[in-house]
């Protein structure tokens, strides 16, 4: 039977996340989320369930209200990582979801490796 593009998503995303989790060494986790009109990035600490530095293009000051392009991506990559160094992060494994390593996604995480953060 077919599975519908919802749940070939989750699947996607559960299959990235358990083999990010049974690798991940204590890391912090880089989560990424990309809507249709917006993207956004979280620095997270899963043991202690706090969010460490987050940056979207929600965000007014940057200038990408409402835009979803590589542009904006490639800004958001740059944000993160200057304030998770900011924040004394300089490790984490990036979590891309269900989204696949393209477009949009690389672009973020190349901004983010410019800026500092190694994953």
């Amino acid at each position: 039977m077919a599975r519908t593009r919802r749940e070939q998503f989750i699947k996607r995303r559960t299959r990235v996340r358990n083999k990010l989790r049974r690798t991940a060494n204590g890391r912090l986790r880089l989560c990424v989320h990309r809507s249709s009109k917006n993207i956004s990035v979280q620095v997270i600490d899963d043991a202690r369930g706090v969010t460490l530095a987050a940056a979207s293009s929600l965000e007014r000051e940057l200038g990408h209200v409402g835009k979803n392009n590589r542009d904006a991506a490639a800004r958001i990559g740059s944000v993160i990582a200057e304030r998770a160094k900011a924040a004394g992060v300089g490790e984490c494994y990036f979590d891309r979801g269900g989204f696949l390593y393209h477009g949009k996604i690389k672009a973020l995480a190349d901004a983010a490796r410019e800026g500092g953060l190694k994953f």
